[in-house]
């Protein structure tokens, strides 16, 4: 009960109500699948990223941000970072594989171009292994250097 009414207070009550059940040992994550950013072409690259959704939205708003189209594979990792997954064995090759094949993403592409993240940069022969007809490119280590990278070695 409040015995008034100021918009100032009451935000901070709002937000506070809808993030108390959320459980801070489980990350808050992005649904698996392709992101159109930019309205992407079917020459356009696919860049991979993991379902935790501050890598996510680092990645997708330097995407938007450089306004540049691209395809975001979005993988399961559970809810983990990029360097996090990849240390606990659920951001592989293997996986990244298995949600380019799940999700269709060469049905939509017209060249077969898949960038990883930097810090995963050892995993570009294995994926190249499991995507042999694909041409794996190592991408920038932080989101940052995204549009940068787009503008300079992908055109």
């Amino acid at each position: 009960m409040l015995d008034t009414f100021a918009p100032e207070l009451i935000y901070g009550l709002l937000v506070l109500r809808e993030n108390i059940y959320t459980d801070p040992q489980k990350p808050i994550q992005v649904l698996p699948g392709v992101y159109e950013i930019n309205s992407p072409k079917t020459e356009s690259p696919v860049l991979v990223t993991t379902n935790f959704s501050i890598t996510y939205f680092s990645v997708a708003n330097e995407v938007e941000g450089s306004g540049l189209p691209a395809w975001l594979l979005v993988t399961d990792a559970e809810g983990m970072s990029v360097l996090t997954a990849w240390a606990a064995g659920k951001f592989d090759a293997e996986r990244i594989a298995k949600a380019v094949k799940g999700f269709n993403i060469a049905e939509k592409i017209s060249k077969k171009r898949i960038v990883l993240p930097g810090h995963v940069a050892v995993l570009s022969g294995e994926l190249e292994a499991e995507l042999p007809d694909w041409e794996v490119r190592v991408g920038p280590r932080e989101a940052v250097d995204i549009p940068a990278f787009m503008k300079t070695a992908l055109n």
